[in-house]
């Protein structure tokens, strides 16, 4: 699968009106428990900050749109 975003691209869930801007940390391998494979270009880490707390979340490429507006420090 292609790659859509590269780490430091800021993104947001599809169709969720209130979901925060997060960051893309990067792309991390995910095993396939049926076949064994390793996905190495769909899941994505991303990070974003809520009342000062850093969090962190695994999601796959598909489920996520880039945003125009970039960079700096953010409240959510």
């Amino acid at each position: 699968m292609i790659r859509k975003f590269k780490s430091g691209d800021w993104v947001k869930i599809k169709g969720k009106t209130f979901a925060p801007k997060m960051e893309v940390l990067k792309y991390i391998p995910k095993k396939d428990t049926v076949f064994g494979l390793t996905d190495n270009d769909s899941y994505l880490e991303c990070i974003w900050y809520k009342n000062g707390e850093r969090l962190s979340e695994v999601f796959h490429q598909n489920r996520l749109i880039k945003m125009t507006e970039t960079g700096g420090l953010y409240k959510t």
